[in-house]
């Protein structure tokens, strides 16, 4: 019997990896024979270029950056041996770099991202794929620019912080740099444009710490960036679909680079050869934090499923929690909840790799009848 095992991340408790190496534990209990593929997926979020690492043997690249605040940290990216750089924009500009109160999206910025992404073309990379997800930031990847040599002058031509809480008193955009030679892919899974009810400020904002009138002070500061890119770079992606990603860095990708947006999940299967390993496989074990109707519109354990269905593959799916959707259960030969009824959520964060072995040892006598 062999099973690939290809979780997402359990957001807040376990990385994907992580996630898939508590189910091969859980495995090992009940089934000591069971040859088992480790394979952490990833839909261009956090976590992808954990997955990517995983996937393809890369190492990893330290590198002194900022945080979204502009403190000193040490950030993180792959590096693969076909001269690939592999970023995920949390990494230096992640919400989770901030603790619940220092969330303030007017002033923090992309800075560190940018930061990352300098040191990949200065070490020759051909290719640089950078997943939006997990952003603290809405500054539209202007702070990204900046790292990278743009300046963003103010009416009376002086140089100003590229920071969100500027963009009103942006007037013109000058670049001291040449757009980057290598090939750069942002990743992602969500369609949001850069403005309005579905773009970044209005979607995602208030969960980065904005109040209503930031929101609205956010919005408009994206639309007049939106115009003066228009106007000085002669470019307008405000509308593609992924521009409003991890607060607009979709579009400062788009913009500032050259940048080509991609679908995550379908960019991380195919560099990662998933379809060969579900194809080569009897089973296919998948999952993350939580399953519901979410899950459906591209994550990773969706996407996971299509493939095995394809393949005439039974796919099982456990997660922190699970949505009484019917879609759910009809994407998945079986779902499970690994949080015991009842459990605090803080206590369930804190035990998730144990919950999720014992969850998937619990499971494993369904897997035997399905390989007779």
């Amino acid at each position: 019997m062999r099973l690939l095992i290809a979780p997402d991340k359990f957001k807040g408790s376990l990385t994907a990896l992580a996630a898939a190496e508590a189910m091969v534990r859980g495995i090992s209990q009940k089934c000591p024979g069971a040859e088992t593929v480790v394979l952490p997926i990833a839909d261009g979020g956090e976590g992808t270029a954990e997955a990517i690492c995983a996937a393809l043997g890369g190492k990893w690249i330290s590198v002194a950056a900022q945080d979204p605040l502009g403190r000193k940290i040490e950030a993180r990216y792959a590096w693969l041996e076909d001269a690939t750089a592999v970023i995920d924009m949390s990494e230096a500009s992640g919400l989770w770099r901030l603790a619940p109160d220092e969330r303030d999206p007017l002033r923090a910025s992309t800075f560190g991202t940018g930061q990352l992404l300098s040191d990949a073309l200065e070490r020759g990379a051909r290719k640089i794929l950078i997943g939006l997800g997990g952003s603290a930031t809405n500054d539209g990847g202007i702070g990204l620019a900046e790292a990278l040599g743009y300046q963003f002058l103010n009416s009376s031509l002086k140089c100003i912080p590229a920071i969100a809480a500027n963009l009103p008193l942006f007037a013109r955009i000058e670049s001291l740099c040449q757009v980057p030679d290598a090939e750069i892919i942002a990743l992602c899974d969500v369609q949001n444009p850069l403005t309005g009810d579905c773009g970044a400020s209005r979607v995602f904002g208030p969960q980065k710490g904005a109040n209503a009138y930031h929101v609205e002070v956010l919005n408009a500061g994206l639309s007049h960036l939106a115009d003066l890119v228009s106007r000085d770079l002669g470019c307008d992606f405000r509308t593609t679909p992924g521009a409003g990603a991890a607060g607009g860095l979709g579009f400062g990708l788009l913009s500032f680079c050259g940048a080509q947006i991609r679908s995550g999940f379908e960019t991380v299967a195919a560099v990662s050869g998933l379809e060969e390993q579900i194809i080569a496989s009897d089973i296919v074990l998948t999952g993350e934090g939580r399953l519901d109707p979410q899950t459906l519109e591209g994550k990773g354990p969706a996407g996971v499923a299509a493939l095995a269905r394809k393949h005439g593959k039974p796919v099982f799916a456990f997660a922190g929690a699970v949505a009484d959707d019917p879609r759910c259960g009809a994407l998945f030969e079986q779902t499970f909840a690994i949080t015991p009824a009842g459990m605090p959520l803080e206590e369930a964060l804190r035990n998730a790799a144990s919950l999720l072995e014992k969850s998937v040892a619990q499971a494993a006598h369904l897997f035997q009848p399905l390989t007779a």
